[in-house]
């Protein structure tokens, strides 16, 4: 229970909202989560209390980050007390959810919440306030590229929540960006609705600095003839736990997810995903890969989930993982969960080194070892970040930061 008694010796009673006090709740009878359970048996004990050992903020310091200005035609938005919200009045196919429509749709989440499959989403719902909570509804093809920010402050646990509602027929870009200050926690919960032939690009960039933590969880519901199409990096955090769950709620929707998370030093990072087709014709194409160096920890766990209902699904699921050190370690388990009889479904997993014959090949060829090695992870790379809607002076800065030591 002292987490729970954290939370509310930091959170003043008066001013907590409804949707934290039926969270706080449910998180009375699993005040943390359970080390026996998949998703969390693996997690470095220590490095999990370290996320929880920061005092929680409830006001955000002034915003600043690496990435340039935004450029003409792209809408930034920051989630925290100074949200730019005065930039979606620019355009009117964007529109702020009211506190009303945000409250219904979050009690309707929390009321099919597990309490051990989504603590994360109940923890972080108990800690958001309602400045840190940002609601959007998006119609329409010829919508602006978005970007939107989430930060952490030094010596302080943030929480901040995001919910996107996409209308039917809507087409949109969004490069979602989370920041790890020094020595901070960050907890970040997103939500995405995609209507009837809806179709989103989203790109998720996290990157902390030293000893900073994250726990990110991403929950989508995709309806008939949606795409929803997701590239993601994960690096430079001491611990961090990105945690996927899509539905398709009937079917008939597709679903792309390339993702990648890169270790150094003892840092951990893992990512876990569960997907679940709720009728016939679903696709999926997902890999996810990870490259661990030093001592450090990466981990991967996906589910693919496919009931009798769903007929004809056709889903792949692949991790691909690229070992660099003797005292790193790889752990991986892509896996099926299969009752329908008429589907395409298959995963596979593979943990490698640096090639040698292609740093051989290379060296011959007047490239030094170091050298040789970049272009290897580059390529490595390159088939993640092509994936992520990002313009290009926003990657010259991201293969700095791939690149630093």
């Amino acid at each position: 229970m002292e987490i729970i008694e954290k939370i509310k010796t930091n959170k003043s009673i008066d001013n907590e909202t409804e949707i934290q006090k039926i969270c706080l709740n449910k998180l009375q009878s699993s005040p943390l989560p359970n080390p026996k359970s998949e998703q969390w048996r693996l997690s470095n004990k220590s490095k999990f209390s370290n996320f929880l050992d920061y005092s929680i903020n409830e006001k955000d310091p002034k915003f600043d980050t690496p990435f340039p200005n935004t450029s003409q035609g792209t809408i930034r938005l920051v989630i925290g007390n100074n949200c730019q919200i005065n930039l979606i009045g620019e355009n009117y196919s964007i529109q702020q959810l009211s506190q009303d429509e945000l409250d219904k749709y979050i009690k309707e989440q929390i009321s099919c919440f597990d309490q051990d499959e989504n603590w994360s989403n109940l923890l972080n719902l108990s800690l958001s306030n309602t400045k840190n909570i940002l609601g959007l509804k998006i119609n329409g093809s010829k919508i602006p590229s978005i970007e939107i920010f989430s930060h952490s402050s030094s010596n302080a646990l943030s929480a901040k929540t995001l919910v996107i509602f996409l209308e039917k027929n809507c087409d949109v870009e969004l490069l979602q960006v989370n920041l790890g200050k020094e020595n901070s926690s960050l907890s970040q919960s997103t939500y995405f609705c995609l209507d009837e032939n809806s179709c989103v690009n989203h790109g998720v960039v996290s990157y902390g600095e030293n000893r900073s933590n994250l726990l990110n969880s991403l929950n989508v519901i995709q309806q008939k003839n949606s795409e929803y199409n997701l590239g993601s990096v994960h690096f430079k955090f001491n611990y961090a736990r990105f945690e996927i769950s899509i539905k398709q709620s009937e079917g008939n929707a597709k679903t792309n997810i390339k993702g990648m998370q890169i270790t150094k030093k003892d840092e951990q990072i893992s990512t876990y995903t569960k997907i679940e087709f709720n009728g016939p014709n679903g696709f999926l194409d997902q890999i996810n890969k990870s490259l661990a160096d030093d001592e450090s920890h990466a981990i991967f766990e996906g589910t693919i989930i496919v009931p009798k209902i769903a007929q004809k699904t056709n889903a792949s699921q692949l991790s691909r993982n690229l070992l660099l050190s003797n005292h790193a370690q790889i752990d991986t388990k892509p896996q099926l969960e299969i009752i329908a009889d008429d589907v395409k479904c298959k995963h596979g997993a593979t943990i490698s080194q640096l090639n040698e014959d292609e740093l051989f090949y290379m060296r011959s060829r007047g490239i030094t070892l170091p050298e040789a090695s970049k272009l290897q992870l580059s390529s490595y790379f390159q088939e993640i970040i092509s994936f992520i809607p990002v313009s290009k002076d926003r990657w010259d800065l991201l293969d700095k930061l791939l690149n630093e030591k």
